[in-house]
């Protein structure tokens, strides 16, 4: 502990010196880092800590997931299903329906009725079939419902997450609340624009348009985007779907109208070319979130893969729409349970509260420091400092999201860092008081703190890791710096001040020293 090789000692420097380099575009300007961006060479760091919502300002939005629409289409399709599978098997029933969570089916025979059940447990191993007499009930169970639901929510918040992304938001907080609900943190971001982008379905279908429009059955109707007050019927089943979509892009057409241009992926393209082939001169709606948007008439085969939606577009709502295709459509729709905008100014002002906080608790554990064990003091304190240079340089190179927790979370590891040196100071005063010669008790105070500081950081350590499996948003930023703040505070402690108490012992070889 006495010994230092030339090796360690330059590595414990430069991994000091990194981490002010790292640390330097945080407390420059901006015009500054634009400078030192454009003139400096590019792998010298650039990066600065992303703010949370409560220090910059932004959106917080809370959605709720209208998961039973996707629960009755679910139901709709396995009533589909079954109807095709009973004929294939020659079942014969007299009714067959929808029902809340599942499907009901009356057969013509009874003895028909295993046969029915066995057709039924293929569509879904997750429903619990009941009979009674000719009628057959077949019901998601809860398995089956929490499936679903785990699946609605988890694919709302991907599709959510590509939207946001591609607005250029930073470091958007997403994640499951309850059982159907999605907390939206969005730091920098505009609440109206989000709303505008997030909130809006987008499925998008390609349906077929049937020539007896009072045809029933096969058919659903759709009111126009334009005009609600009319409606056409088309073809329950889209013969390509928002899904097959590779790309959109707004765009303008010959008259300088706003349209956006689509690309299929191989499948619908495929499938687009067969329809429109067998279907020349007849119509086909375009239905967007249950509106017609246009429903023009195939004039020839369209088999090139790709092709443009026109429609009263502006240019803000083309490029929306077109940015909505490109993520893909939610699985259900959702509607906002609550709303709140945090403003600059009020990010501004805890971003100062938390500077100042974390000011005072330096200043009073260094005069604390210093008081103790005087130029130990110094020392310890200097490492302090260096201590919280080197979080902000993690967080820096991480790009992790510093919130007001995690300025919590840094001030406590100030009081975790000073902790080790007093372990070790008050170690080397017994040390002393017992005759040893300096850089004995210098060694001993080391060797044998190093076991309780260990333990004391591993314990904080699991702490903060749990904290952050467990945790989501204003937890997990405390958990953050926690986890950072132990592992610097270690270094800092245990290698960066003693080779400032070694360094001077050297210098100066005092025979006796005051701690």
């Amino acid at each position: 502990m006495t010994n230092i090789p030339k090796w360690k000692a330059f590595l414990i420097l430069g991994v000091v010196a990194l981490a002010f380099l790292y640390t330097l575009p945080n407390v420059v300007s901006p015009n500054a880092r634009a400078w030192m961006h454009e003139h400096l060479p590019s792998w010298l760091p650039s990066k600065t800590v992303n703010l949370g919502l409560d220090l910059r300002g932004g959106a917080h939005l809370l959605y709720e997931v209208d998961v039973d629409v996707v629960v009755k289409e679910r139901a709709s399709l396995l009533e589909d299903d079954l109807r095709k599978q009973l004929r294939e098997k020659k079942i014969a029933y007299t009714r067959i329906g929808a029902m809340p969570q599942g499907v009901r089916v009356t057969l013509k025979d009874a003895t028909d009725a295993e046969a029915a059940r066995k057709v039924i447990r293929t569509l879904d191993p997750n429903l619990d079939v009941t009979t009674n007499g000719l009628s057959i009930e077949a019901v998601m169970n809860a398995a089956g419902m929490k499936a679903l639901y785990d699946q609605t929510i988890s694919q709302s918040i991907e599709i959510v997450r590509r939207r946001i992304d591609a607005l250029g938001t930073t470091e958007p907080m997403i994640a499951r609340q309850g059982t159907n609900r999605i907390v939206i943190q969005a730091p920098g971001g505009d609440a109206t624009a989000l709303k505008s982008v997030i909130g809006t379905t987008a499925k998008l279908g390609f349906h077929l348009v049937p020539d007896d429009q009072g045809k029933v059955g096969s058919t659903k109707l759709y009111p126009y985007a334009e005009n609600p007050e009319q409606k056409l019927a088309v073809e329950r089943y889209a013969m390509v779907t928002g899904d097959m979509l590779e790309t959109a892009q707004p765009a303008f057409d010959q008259n300088g109208r706003s349209v956006i241009t689509f690309r299929l992926n191989n499948t619908g393209a495929r499938r687009f070319c067969d329809v429109t082939r067998n279907n020349v001169n007849k119509p086909f709606a375009i239905v967007l979130d249950n509106e017609v948007i246009s429903a023009p008439v195939i004039n020839e085969p369209i088999c090139g893969g790709s092709g443009q939606i026109s429609g009263n577009f502006t240019i803000e709502t083309s490029n929306n729409l077109a940015l909505l295709l490109r993520a893909g459509a939610l699985p259900a729709p959702m509607k906002v349970a609550e709303e709140r905008t945090v403003g600059p100014s009020l990010g501004a002002d805890s971003v100062e509260a938390g500077k100042n906080a974390c000011l005072m608790a330096l200043l009073f554990v260094t005069v604390f420091a210093c008081l103790a064990f005087g130029l130990f003091g110094i020392f310890a304190s200097i490492g302090l400092l260096v201590n919280m240079v080197m979080i902000l340089a993690v967080l820096s190179l991480l790009q992790a999201t510093l919130t007001l927790p995690g300025i919590a979370g840094i001030v406590l590891t100030i009081g975790l860092a000073i902790d080790a040196n007093v372990l070790i100071f008050e170690r080397m005063k017994e040390e002393l008081r017992a005759g040893r010669s300096v850089l004995s008790a210098l060694d001993t105070g080391y060797t044998r703190a190093q076991t309780t500081i260990i333990d004391a950081n591993l314990t904080a350590l699991i702490a903060a890791l749990i904290l952050f499996s467990f945790g989501t948003g204003p937890v997990k930023g405390f958990a953050v710096t926690m986890c950072i703040g132990v592992a610097t505070s270690y270094f800092c402690a245990m290698m960066l001040t003693r080779l400032f108490i070694l360094t001077w012992l050297r210098w100066k070889k005092p025979k006796t020293i005051e701690v």
